[in-house]
C-alpha cells in the first residue's frame, strides 16, 4: 500500500517535465547563487514543470553538504516541485545518505531520486523513508540496474512514489521497468533520452530527463503532444528530440554533462565561464560546433 505523502507526489508528477538540472560551475568549482538561481527559473519558464537537482546530470555525489544546501535552496525559490539526488558515492553508507534526505527535507523538497545501491535496496529505502520522511523515486539507472525481482519489491515500499528508468539503450529492461510501476500502482517516469518517445508509447507518465537541462522546449513540446494525444505533433517533436539525443547522448556517455552544459551557454541560461563540467571525459575536436548545429544554436 503506497503512503498518503507518495500518492500524492505520483499524482503531481503524472504527465510533468521534471528537467534533470546540470550545476553550474566557474572555474574553481563554485557555484555563483546568482548563475544557478537564472539558470533554474528559466529551465522553469521554458518549460519544466519541476526540477530534479543533484542527480546524475547535477553531479550530486560530487557536491559538498554546503553546496548541495545552496543548489537546493535555489531550486525550491523557483517554485515548483524539487526532487533532490541522494547518494551516489562510491562505499557510501546508509546513514550518510540519510543525512542528505534530512538536509533536503528541511529545505523544502518534494521528494527525492535515490541512486541505485548494490546491497538491499528496500533496507537502503526504508531508512531514508524512516529519516526524512519524504516520498521516493527509485532510480534504475543503466550503471547499477535493478534486477527485476528487486525493482518489483522497491516499488511496493510504501514511500516509494515511482521509478525512474534511465536504461539508455536496453529497450526490454526499460519495456519490464515501466510494466513493473504500473503493475504496483506508482508512477513510471522516462529518463530515457535516447528513447524518449518510445518510453511513452510503452507506458511512462513522466519525463525525467538530462535534455531538459537545457532546449527545455523540444522535450516539452514532445511530452505535451503526446499528452494531449495530437499524435502527429509528437511524431514531429519525438523526431526533433531524437536529432538532439543523437548528438548528445552518444559515446562517451558521460560527455552529455559537458554537450548539455554548452547548449545552455549557447542559449544564454549561464555564462560561458560556468559552461565547463570537471567530471567530463576528454571529448572529439568539432565536438561541440557539431552539438551546437543540431541544437539550432548555431
Amino acid at each position: 500500500m503506497i503512503a498518503p505523502t507518495a500518492a500524492v507526489l505520483r499524482d503531481r508528477l503524472r504527465w510533468r517535465l521534471i528537467a534533470a538540472t546540470a550545476t553550474p560551475v566557474d572555474a574553481t568549482g563554485a557555484v555563483d547563487p546568482d548563475v544557478l538561481a537564472g539558470y533554474l527559473r528559466g529551465l522553469v519558464t521554458d518549460g519544466a514543470d519541476a526540477l530534479a537537482v543533484l542527480a546524475h546530470t547535477g553531479r550530486g555525489p560530487y557536491h559538498d553538504e554546503s553546496t548541495r544546501d545552496l543548489v537546493i535552496r535555489c531550486a525550491v525559490d523557483a517554485g515548483v516541485p524539487v526532487i533532490v539526488g541522494v547518494g551516489g558515492r562510491p562505499g557510501e553508507r546508509t546513514d550518510e545518505v540519510s543525512a542528505q534526505a534530512v538536509r533536503a527535507a528541511a529545505l523544502g523538497a518534494a521528494g527525492l531520486l535515490v541512486f541505485p545501491v548494490d546491497d538491499d535496496p528496500v533496507d537502503h529505502h526504508d531508512a531514508l523513508w524512516r529519516a526524512a520522511g519524504l516520498p521516493m523515486l527509485a532510480f534504475d539507472l543503466y550503471l547499477r540496474p535493478y534486477p527485476e525481482p528487486a525493482l518489483a519489491e522497491l516499488l511496493e515500499h510504501p514511500g516509494v512514489a515511482g521509478v525512474k528508468v534511465a536504461r539508455l539503450h536496453d529497450a526490454l529492461a526499460c519495456q519490464a521497468a515501466l510494466a513493473a510501476a504500473h503493475r504496483a500502482d506508482r508512477l513510471a517516469v522516462t529518463g530515457e533520452d535516447r528513447m524518449f518517445g518510445p518510453s511513452l508509447m510503452w507506458g511512462a507518465e513522466a519525463a525525467l530527463v538530462g535534455l531538459a537541462a537545457a532546449a527545455v522546449p523540444v522535450t516539452a513540446r514532445a511530452l505535451r503532444a503526446y499528452t494531449d494525444k495530437r499524435y502527429d505533433q509528437f511524431l514531429t517533436a519525438s523526431a526533433d528530440l531524437d536529432r538532439l539525443a543523437q548528438v548528445t547522448f552518444t559515446e562517451p556517455m558521460e560527455g552529455y554533462v559537458q554537450r548539455m552544459l554548452w547548449i545552455a551557454a549557447e542559449e544564454g541560461r549561464i555564462p560561458a565561464s560556468h559552461a565547463d563540467d570537471p567530471h567530463a571525459p576528454a571529448l572529439p575536436d568539432g565536438e561541440r560546433d557539431r552539438v551546437l548545429r543540431v541544437a539550432g544554436c548555431r
